[in-house]
C-alpha cells in the first residue's frame, strides 16, 4: 500500500496522491514530498526512482533488503537503512522491521518490505512535531530517526525488565534451572540481534550531522544531537545487558553446582546415619554367641546403640550444616 504526503512551507497540503503526481507537487519550490512504498513491488520503486532520479545501487539495496543499518551518500541524494524493533515478552524474541529511505533535498521515499515497521506510529510522530516541518526534509528525517531510536530504547528497557525477573528466578527458593537457562539463551540472542541494529546507528547519526552532508539545518542540530545521545545510551545499555545475561548464565551454573554439593552432603550424611543400624544389626545377626545372646537385654542393648550412635551422628552433621 502506497502512502504519500506533501508539505508546503511546513504545512501539510496534500496526501494520498498517486506516485505519478510526485513530480507535479515538487514543481513548487517550497514543497517537500514523502512517499512510502509498503511492501512495494519493483515496478513501483522503479517508477519513483525514475521520477526522482534515484541511484541504481540504492534501489538495488532497498529491493534486496536485509541490509545493515547504514547511511550512503550519492550525487544529490542519500540512502538510509534502519530497523524498528520491539520485544515479544512471551517468547523473548526481538521482532525487527526494516525500512529503507531515499533522501533528496526535497523528497523522502521510504520502502518497507513487510508490515513489521509501524508506519502509522511514524506518521503520528511527525504530526506531533508539526512545528518542525518548516525545516523541510531534515525534520522528516529527524522524526524517522527519533522514532527508530526511541523504539531501540523501549526494547532495551523491556529486556532490562525481563532480566530483572530472571534474577528473581535465579535466587528463588524453588529451583528454576531449566527456565532460567532457556530464558537466558532467549534474551542473549535478542540482545545480540539488538546490538546489530543499535551499534551502527552511532555512525549513521554522526555522519548525518556533518556539515558537508547538508541534511541537518542549523536549527535542527540540537534535535539530532539529542537523537545521537539516545543512540549512545541505548548502545551502552545493550552492551551492559549482554554482560549481565552472561553473568546470570554463569551464576546459574554455579548455583546448580552449589545445590548439588548441598544435596551430596545431605545424602552422604543420611547414608552415614543409616550405616550405624545396619552395622549393629548385621553384627547381632551373626550366627555366633554375643553379649546378651538369647536374652531380652541383648535386644534392648542393640536398640540403645542404634539410637545413641545415630542420634550423635545426626547432631554432629546438623551442627556442621550438612543436614
Amino acid at each position: 500500500m502506497t502512502r504519500t504526503r506533501c508539505y508546503r512551507e511546513g504545512v501539510l497540503c496534500a496526501e494520498g496522491f498517486s506516485l505519478q503526481d510526485v513530480s507535479e507537487h515538487l514543481a513548487e519550490s517550497s514543497s517537500v514530498v514523502w512517499a512510502d512504498l509498503g511492501a512495494a513491488s519493483l515496478a513501483d520503486l522503479q517508477l519513483v526512482a525514475a521520477e526522482l532520479g534515484l541511484h541504481s545501487l540504492a534501489v538495488e539495496d532497498a529491493t534486496a533488503g536485509r541490509e545493515r543499518p547504514k547511511f550512503d551518500r550519492y550525487a544529490g541524494q542519500e540512502f538510509l537503512t534502519a530497523y524498528a524493533v520491539h520485544l515479544d515478552k512471551e517468547t523473548g524474541a526481538l521482532v525487527t522491521g526494516e525500512i529503507a529511505a531515499f533522501i533528496t533535498p526535497r523528497a523522502l521515499v521510504t520502502v518497507r518490505r513487510d508490515d513489521e515497521f509501524p508506519i502509522d506510529a511514524l506518521v503520528a510522530r511527525w504530526d506531533e512535531n508539526a512545528d518542525l516541518t518548516r525545516f523541510g526534509i531534515g525534520a522528516l528525517v529527524h522524526g524517522l530517526l527519533d522514532f527508530v531510536v526511541d523504539g531501540h530504547f523501549d526494547a532495551v528497557q523491556s529486556l532490562d525488565d525481563e532480566i530483572e525477573q530472571l534474577e528473581d528466578l535465579l535466587f528463588d527458593d524453588r529451583p528454576h534451572d531449566n527456565a532460567v537457562q532457556r530464558r537466558s539463551f532467549e534474551l542473549r540472542k535478542s540482545l545480540v540481534q539488538l546490538r546489530r541494529v543499535v551499534l551502527p546507528m552511532r555512525e549513521v547519526v554522526n555522519t548525518m550531522m556533518r556539515r558537508d552532508v547538508g541534511i541537518v539545518p542549523e536549527a535542527m542540530t540540537p534535535y539530532f544531537q539529542d537523537v545521537y545521545d539516545h543512540v549512545l545510551r541505548a548502545t551502552e545499555w545493550t552492551e551492559s545487558l549482554r554482560d549481565l545475561v552472561t553473568t546470570i548464565m554463569e551464576t546459574n551454573l554455579t548455583v546448580q553446582g552449589n545445590r548439588l554439593h548441598v544435596i551430596t552432603k545431605k545424602v552422604t550424611s543420611w547414608a552415614a546415619i543409616i550405616a550405624v543400624p545396619t552395622a549393629i544389626t548385621g553384627f547381632y545377626g551373626q550366627n555366633v554367641p554375643y553379649p546378651g545372646f538369647g536374652h531380652h537385654s541383648g535386644f534392648v542393648a542393640s536398640l540403645v546403640l542404634i539410637a545413641g550412635l545415630a542420634g550423635l551422628l545426626f547432631l554432629a552433621f546438623k551442627r556442621n550444616g550438612w543436614l
